[in-house]
């Protein structure tokens, strides 16, 4: 997300109307990735699409690999800005090692999907694809795991106030859109998307791990910290790092904690 941008562009159309403001905040919120090729599926993967205002919504349901008995537990993935689903099945591997399925549910207008993006719009995607994968047999709809980073950490943290999940993982998110926004002066009534995961934090029970650089300049650390103030049940794991916290062993050393503390694993 490239923030620094949006709050120059919030800042100078905060005296120019909701209007102009609320397209602003469209394109700099939403920022699709720009490259020109596009990964296949994995060979493995079920590709799964739904139909919207005359466009289609992408997702990638990927089987555990570790052999298992029994329905699997399994990780919606929300993504980061300027990245697409056709990046993370590689990244988040270690997920289908550990016996869990994953599920990619792509934003409108990222990758090969169309449509418009806005929080309603992702959520509501997201919302169907969880649904939909709740009615697999081969899937334990009550050992549902959130995983968002950056942007997707604000999906991944509205969407548990949507549907239930036994475990949320909270990557180098944000409190929600107006904090990002405030030090530019920009009027939080005006911003219309907030994806605001510290109100869903403050009422939630849902197990719950933060990891974050603290170095990260694109989403402060202190947003983590106010996370892991706010929430019920919580555990914040710090990296010397920026926004791209390291995938190695003490990152999924954290995850498996959490699967395991969560009845998940």
């Amino acid at each position: 997300m490239n923030v620094r941008r949006a709050l120059v562009a919030f800042a100078v159309l905060a005296l120019g109307g909701c209007a102009a403001i609320y397209q602003v905040q469209s394109d700099f919120l939403y920022q699709p990735s720009r490259a020109t090729t596009q990964a296949p599926p994995p060979p493995d993967a079920e590709v799964w699409w739904r139909e919207v205002d005359g466009a289609r919504v992408e997702a990638w349901f990927l089987p555990p690999t570790a052999a298992r008995e029994g329905p699997a537990p399994a990780v919606v993935f929300a993504h980061g800005n300027r990245e697409r689903i056709d990046e993370w099945p590689e990244r988040l591997a270690p997920y289908r090692a550990m016996g869990l399925a994953v599920l990619l549910p792509e934003y409108r207008s990222y990758g090969r999907s169309g449509g418009e993006p806005s929080e309603a719009a992702i959520v509501e995607d997201f919302a169907h694809f969880v649904d939909r994968l709740g009615d697999r047999d081969d899937v334990d709809a009550q050992r549902l795991v959130f995983h968002g980073r950056s942007l997707g950490g604000g999906v991944a943290g509205v969407l548990a106030a949507e549907r239930r999940c036994a475990a949320l993982v909270l990557e180098s998110s944000f409190t929600n859109v107006p904090d990002l926004a405030s030090h530019a002066m920009a009027p939080a009534a005006a911003i219309r998307d907030r994806f605001d995961a510290r109100a869903v934090a403050m009422r939630s029970d849902t197990p719950t791990l933060i990891l974050h650089g603290v170095h990260d300049e694109v989403v402060p650390f202190r947003h983590a910290v106010e996370l892991d103030r706010v929430a019920w049940d919580s555990r914040l794991v710090a990296f010397e790092a920026g926004h791209d916290v390291p995938r190695e062993r003490a990152y999924w050393r954290s995850v498996r904690e959490l699967l395991e503390a969560a009845g998940v694993l």
